[in-house]
């Protein structure tokens, strides 16, 4: 699974990493692309047109969240990591999800976000398509925030969820309520990417209720200096996170993974 570089000699692994056109989680893209190549991985992009995405502007800029927006929008690091991978070549040059070959790749990375935009990459169909296969092919897979639920809704040629007898993550009922009270009145259901909660619908299509593990109710940012402030849940190839906050974590650990630790 893994290659070795002949100049190097390290051992790095080629990920997919699919994207909706907008409305994508920064940090959830850019901490772990950071780090990930930092250790000698390659990323390759996937969007619907080929056309480089743009990341949720609220969480880059904080526009439009108010008094809140110190809080709720991407911290300085997601921010800086997200703008260095924004001029990266790889995240300039995406290719199409129809483009996409499954066999090329070495592991399967889905990042998240809430907003509107993201629909069109959850629901998409030959994103699924591409999940199941990684799945099935036991390939190492890691999602994040909404990137579980694009991994919940993808099944396997008997209609259940590949998620379905494995334990997983994903950002918790209590996060996304808890944003979305706290800015309705002035956003709406900016924070309610479907009426359902994200929490409600993975749930339901696991095994059992308490294969969705919940973790801390911390909700303090992991970094770079301590990862272990965030979650993470893995199930044998399957490596899952809740939030941004969980960011660093995800990635050092999907590394570890994808060097067989």
């Amino acid at each position: 699974m893994l290659r070795t570089d002949s100049a190097t000699k390290e051992s790095m692994a080629k990920i997919l990493v699919p994207l909706p056109a907008r409305d994508f989680d920064p940090t959830e893209t850019g901490v772990p692309w950071r780090i990930l190549t930092s250790r000698g991985h390659a990323l390759v992009f996937a969007t619907p047109d080929g056309q480089a995405g743009a990341a949720d502007p609220m969480m880059v800029t904080g526009k439009g969240l108010g008094l809140l927006a110190p809080v709720l929008r991407a911290n300085g690091d997601g921010r800086a990591a997200y703008a260095a991978m924004a001029e990266s070549a790889a995240f300039r040059t995406p290719i199409t999800y129809g483009a996409v070959r499954r066999e090329d790749y070495d592991a399967l990375l889905l990042p998240g976000g809430h907003a509107k935009g993201m629909r069109p990459y959850l629901e998409s169909p030959v994103l699924q398509g591409h999940v199941a296969a990684f799945f099935a092919s036991a390939k190492p897979v890691a999602a994040i925030c909404h990137g579980t639920l694009l991994a919940a809704r993808s099944r396997t040629p008997e209609g259940a969820s590949v998620l379905k007898g494995r334990k997983t993550t994903g950002l918790t009922r209590r996060m996304e309520m808890t944003a979305w009270s706290l800015t309705r009145l002035y956003l709406g259901d900016y924070y309610r990417t479907y009426p359902m909660p994200l929490e409600d619908e993975v749930s339901a299509l696991l095994a059992g209720p308490g294969d969705f593990m919940e973790g801390p109710r911390s909700f303090a940012r992991d970094s770079t200096a301590h990862p272990e402030f965030g979650f993470t849940v893995r199930d044998g190839n399957y490596l899952s996170a809740r939030w941004p906050g969980d960011a660093h974590r995800f990635a050092l650990e999907f590394d570890a993974m994808l060097r067989g630790a």
